[in-house]
């Protein structure tokens, strides 16, 4: 009885010690990989570049005539990204980018090229009027002016090649590719377009160039618009710089949604040895959207698609990789750092002197200090990307300080905008709701102090506009906006918060949070 005894102490020890393992491990997640879905994220994240450095990852974005510009967002598995630096503040390629004598609208930064060597990151990009490459020892930044060109590269793409170092560019459907100086401060061939290496003369769009060097061959990747077709990535391959290339469609697919093909971006080896790509999709109202693909070499090309089957798919699991972190693309925020959250940009380049965030702690203040005409002749704009399927962002704002003829609101910012302003008259104050500059609804407001909200669903790329007085009970004001996109601006449609003047001077509001909600 005894033995037994022992033996069935034993048991139930062993099967006690069984089971809480088991507990455990039902308790806690799978570690099986990452599984995405795509779009990766619902946001306007377009033009995307990634590279591998150990087992981060960093990815270069464009953002237009916005500042600062040039986003550097890191990830640890590929899924989840979030702001860490700009690469640039300000740009002065002319007053206009100051919204002196003119606008940037469309222009500004494009389409960046990241890429890692000997120790440093360095981002090429141009603006439409000049190019610059900026660097940094740590991509959190500070990130150095390192050469300004006073030529344009389009949708340029760096290539570290031993000794040489080399730009691809596209011009006229054709790629051409020169050489740097060893000071990356000019070209071997000075203003030249270079050596023509792929010349397509089919009247169809090509451009979108990622140039790499892989196991001693020349891999160049670019978008190809077929008419009556979609966006579609192609890759080009050589065994030397020069050519002769030959050519293969690596991606054709829309996701679904006709006419929207999913291209344009660039591949890389993960620290898991696997390869993956991340390509956008036009998306209407809410802008650019990347999507992240399986690359898998055939024959010594990179196929794009969970089988190389050249489609994108709707999920898949990245495998030897455990998920990591949130994404930190767009996100509330009370105003109570010393700076401002890295998900805001000002529409152009700001006026630093006419806009605070210690001058009241924990307000942001936007202050007027030029007369303008209307909403995109005005400063110190702020914005940050909205995100879909469906978003809200609701702003608190203090509105007792502003002049005679100042507005002051929160809108759907792109070419062509709507959303909610507050005018300040000569005996009290106005409440509007704006469609592409007509005013759909106006009601006095008897309140010194608003809440407006704007609800962004992206199925319908519609917004609805909202007020409070007293941040509890809303009053849907207006009428349904629609949000387009369009290439008078190239960006999708921005939560902007705006404060302007259009007769005097002086005159001042205060937010006192920015709530995102998804």
């Amino acid at each position: 009885m005894q033995r037994k005894a022992i033996f069935l102490s034993i048991f139930l020890s062993i099967l006690f010690v069984h089971t809480a393992w088991a507990q455990k491990d039902l308790a806690s997640p799978k570690h099986d990989g990452v599984h995405c879905k795509n779009p990766l994220i619902y946001s306007d994240i377009p033009d995307p570049d990634v590279i591998c450095v150990g087992k981060d990852y960093y990815m270069v974005s464009t953002t237009c005539h916005m500042s600062p510009g040039a986003p550097i967002m890191h990830s640890r598995d590929m899924k989840h990204w979030r702001i860490i630096s700009y690469v640039f503040d300000a740009l002065h390629d002319s007053p206009a980018n100051d919204l002196e004598g003119g606008n940037i609208y469309s222009r500004g930064q494009w389409a960046a090229s990241i890429r890692y060597h000997k120790g440093r990151f360095y981002v090429f990009f141009g603006t439409g009027v000049h190019s610059y490459i900026f660097t940094a020892k740590n991509p959190k930044g500070p990130w150095t002016l390192t050469s300004r060109f006073e030529r344009y590269w389009h949708d340029a793409s760096m290539l570290f090649d031993g000794k040489h170092t080399y730009l691809v560019h596209c011009r006229d459907a054709v790629l051409y590719v020169k050489e740097f100086t060893r000071d990356l401060q000019g070209f071997v061939d000075g203003d030249a377009l270079g050596s023509k290496i792929i010349a397509l003369n089919d009247g169809c769009l090509h451009e979108g160039v990622h140039a790499y060097k892989i196991n001693g061959r020349y891999y160049m990747t670019t978008i190809w618009w077929p008419r009556g077709g979609h966006r579609t990535e192609l890759c080009w391959r050589a065994d030397n710089i020069t050519g002769p290339y030959e050519q293969r469609v690596i991606l054709s697919d829309d996701l679904g949604y006709p006419h929207h093909g999913v291209a344009q971006g660039g591949i890389w080896q993960a620290h898991n040895g696997q390869w993956y790509s991340m390509q956008f999709q036009d998306h209407e109202g809410v802008g650019r959207i990347p999507c992240l693909l399986p690359c898998v070499w055939k024959d010594g090309w990179p196929m794009l698609g969970t089988d190389g089957d050249s489609r994108c798919p709707a999920e898949f699991i990245i495998p030897g990789i455990q998920e990591q972190g949130e994404n930190e693309i767009v996100s509330s925020d009370d105003f109570s750092e010393e700076q401002l959250k890295l998900v805001w940009q000002w529409n152009h380049n700001p006026d630093n002197t006419l806009w605070s965030l210690s001058e009241r702690p924990g307000w942001l203040r936007l202050k007027t200090g030029k007369i303008v005409e209307e909403l995109f002749q005005a400063r110190n704009t702020l914005t940050q990307r909205t995100i879909g399927p469906q978003c809200t962002g609701t702003i608190r704002m203090d509105i007792s300080h502003m002049q005679p003829g100042d507005h002051a609101g929160l809108c759907a910012f792109c070419s062509e905008p709507g959303g909610l302003a507050i005018i300040r008259q000569d005996d009290g104050y106005s409440l509007i709701m704006t469609d592409r500059g007509s005013t759909l609804a106006e009601q006095t407001l008897h309140a010194e102090e608003v809440w407006l909200r704007m609800q962004c669903d992206f199925i319908t790329d519609t917004a609805i506009f909202s007020y409070s007085t007293d941040g509890t009970n809303f009053k849907t004001f207006g009428k349904p906006f629609h949000m387009i996109f369009s290439m008078a601006h190239f960006t999708g449609n921005k939560f902007a918060i705006f404060n302007y003047a259009t007769r005097q001077v002086g005159g001042f509001v205060d937010i006192d949070s920015f709530d995102f909600i998804q």
